[in-house]
């Protein structure tokens, strides 16, 4: 059973950073899709930020030039560094993996248990 393990939340004080990680469990010939996601209490899910195989990437207008994507497909790994971070941050992130492979095998869509990051003073 393939899992997403989250780590790296927390609280941080109005311009801090921190760096979310999470790691697919299991063996994989691929991943094509790894993403980061939020909700805020009483507010839908919204996309962060998306990373390809290709390492392409794509930003919520509200995060881009303070938060970057990057991955390690060697350790089947995302990760979420956010700086400056501001109040409106709070949020719980989610991580997302699509489009995992092992050899002829395609597992379904995995989505993490969830991480808290707040930003307080």
């Amino acid at each position: 059973q393939v899992q997403l393990v989250e780590s790296g939340g927390g609280l941080v004080q109005p311009g801090g950073s921190l760096r979310l990680s999470c790691a697919a469990s299991g063996s994989f010939s691929s991943i094509y899709f790894m993403g980061w996601y939020r909700q805020a209490p009483g507010k839908q899910r919204e996309l962060v930020a998306t990373i390809t195989n290709s390492d392409n990437t794509n930003y919520a207008d509200s995060v881009k030039g303070r938060f970057t994507i990057s991955r390690d497909n060697a350790k089947n790994t995302a990760y979420l560094q956010m700086n400056n971070l501001k109040p409106e941050d709070t949020a719980v992130y989610y991580c997302h993996m699509a489009g995992l492979k092992s050899g002829s095998f395609n597992y379904p869509d995995r989505w993490g248990q969830g991480t808290q990051v707040t930003v307080s003073s």
